[in-house]
């Protein structure tokens, strides 16, 4: 029996994902569990860290961006732009191959990962003071969290490949699975180690949780061949092909960070605690981003990978079209959802005792201008890798320069000369991200011809519009009149119901309105009976047909 159970959950573990759908679902599941254990951890931060010492939460922050931005450009441009495509060229050649390429360009990237890793550890002050002002013992204490942290982005490195490994064989429920023990590792540190190593508590964990991510892929990977060790070959054809795809996808990360690097910057010139709010109001922003967006966008990106070398783009664009419109269909309710109840979630999320009520408003305000750009930023995700995928990963990095500029702008603008406040920035990126969508989605249009989505989308924008009434509504009625939102409890039952009633009447006009992707999920939900069956074989996303706009 036992060895029964162990045979079976192993199976279960491995199951290969079929289609787009069935691996959506396993990586939304498992980012809407990481997104939880990660409010949980902030909530932790806030109730040890925040009260009396925001400056030692801002520098815990700011010090991970610095190791996080190296393995960004170096680990995270290679899988994501060119080691996926590569190695599934390999893999229909021979596993050997292909697991031969995944060990060369993981020795290769490491080598250079372990180099810089060793540069910023030598150099830690000053890259601290470059990218924060902050008192110079805090700047102290930021040089020695960047080189704890440090450590574990090589752990990342190796977990990352592993990713790549698994996902490129349609294995995407471990992978999945791999953020909520990171998550759980940075818990661990924090809630054990907080009251003996204070904010240090939290960078160990982030060095427990990275080793976690890693060794929960590692007998998986395993299973299918694959075991990560060193193979140094740089003249390796396929290491050669990856780094002719990179340096675009590069440059483009980089472009990403330089943004982040400026959010910081102009935060830590603001009041004490501005960096902990901006990242607060950003987790709240990124969940349904990750939850809709990036699971479809992860979960299509094989898939696209597959029918962008044929000849024909008609699948392409099917399958393309149809994520975006599921994105959408997802997307638009949440970034309502977020902007109507700002104050309450972020009460549920970090209304610790030392939370203030200053902080949580300025959180809220933060958050409602990030909200604008949580459906674009979503699809962005998508439209970025159909651009990889087709192999183009020069249109990303002229995009990304031309919203980085505007960023800059408008972060300097209205973080100090409008708003005078942390939200300022927050307004800025989603500025920066509304246009990033629309020159993403135009120069899709203009490599593969009209997606044909236009119509749909803006029914589903004019049923948003309706939803956040129906919300907006409610909560103010029952706020004033009925819950004592001073009290746990009734904040959340009062958020509850508004989510609830709102979610009802996005349906309704969804149904009223005859929105396609409803059916979709009406199909899914009457089968659900037989969910196993639907999650190793359904095809909702791959049956597409070409639309013209």
């Amino acid at each position: 029996m036992v060895n029964r159970i162990i045979s079976k959950s192993q199976e279960f573990l491995n199951r290969k994902s079929n289609s787009i759908l069935s691996a959506a679902v396993i990586i939304g599941i498992s980012y809407l569990g990481s997104a939880l254990l990660g409010l949980i951890r902030n909530h932790l931060l806030a109730a040890r860290f925040f009260g009396g010492m925001e400056a030692d939460l801002d520098v815990y922050f700011a010090a991970f961006v610095i190791p996080d931005t190296v393995f960004q450009l170096l680990v995270v441009g290679a899988v994501s732009a060119a080691f996926i495509p590569v190695y599934q060229e390999y893999c229909n050649k021979s596993n050997e191959a292909a697991n031969k390429l995944a060990n060369t360009a993981l020795t290769s990237i490491g080598f250079f990962l372990f180099i810089f890793s060793v540069i910023i550890v030598v150099f830690a002050r000053p890259l601290a003071g470059l990218l924060a002002h902050f008192p110079p013992e805090k700047l102290d204490l930021m040089a020695n969290l960047i080189r704890l942290m440090s450590v574990a982005q090589i752990l990342f490195a190796v977990s990352a490949f592993l990713t790549g490994v698994l996902q490129s064989q349609r294995r995407f429920l471990i992978p999945a699975l791999a953020p909520l023990l990171y998550n759980v590792g940075t818990i661990t540190g924090i809630y054990f180690l907080s009251s003996r190593y204070g904010i240090y508590s939290a960078a160990i964990g982030v060095v427990f949780g990275a080793f976690l991510h890693m060794a929960i892929q590692l007998p998986t990977a395993g299973a299918l061949g694959y075991w990560p060790k060193i193979n140094w070959d740089p003249h390796h054809p396929g290491v050669f092909s990856m780094l002719r795809l990179m340096p675009p996808r590069a440059l483009a990360l980089g472009i990403d960070q330089i943004e982040r690097w400026v959010a910081v910057n102009l935060a830590s010139l603001l009041a004490a605690g501005s960096i902990s709010i901006f990242n607060f109001a950003r987790q709240l922003y990124v969940l349904p981003i990750s939850l809709f967006g990036v699971s479809l966008s992860q979960a299509s990106f094989p898939t696209l990978a597959q029918e962008a070398l044929l000849d024909d783009k008609t699948r392409f664009k099917g399958t393309l079209s149809k994520s975006i419109l599921q994105i959408f269909f997802f997307a638009l309710p949440a970034s309502v959802l977020v902007l109507v109840l700002r104050v309450p979630l972020v009460r549920l999320a970090f209304g610790a005792k030392n939370f203030p009520w200053e902080a949580t408003l300025l959180t809220g305000k933060a958050l409602a201008f990030l909200s604008l750009a949580i459906a674009p930023q979503a699809v962005t995700n998508t439209l970025t890798r159909a651009l990889h995928a087709l192999k183009d990963t020069k249109t990303p990095l002229i995009i990304g320069f031309i919203t980085m500029i505007v960023f800059v702008g408008m972060a300097y603008l209205l973080g100090f000369v409008t708003e005078r406040d942390v939200a300022g920035i927050t307004l800025a990126m989603s500025i920066g991200n509304l246009l990033d969508f629309i020159l993403s989605y135009v120069a899709v249009r203009r490599k593969v011809g009209p997606l044909g989505i236009s119509v749909r989308m803006i029914k589903m924008i004019f049923v948003s519009f309706f939803t956040g009434f129906s919300l907006w509504a409610p909560m103010r009625l029952l706020d004033q009149l009925i819950f004592d939102t001073t009290r746990t409890v009734p904040l959340i039952t009062l958020t509850l119901v508004v989510s609830m009633v709102g979610f009802s009447v996005y349906l309704f006009f969804c149904w009223l309105f005859d929105i396609e992707e409803l059916q979709d999920v009406l199909d899914i939900v009457k089968k659900i009976g037989n969910w196993r069956k639907i999650l190793a074989s359904s095809d909702e996303v791959l049956e597409t047909t070409p639309n013209s706009i």
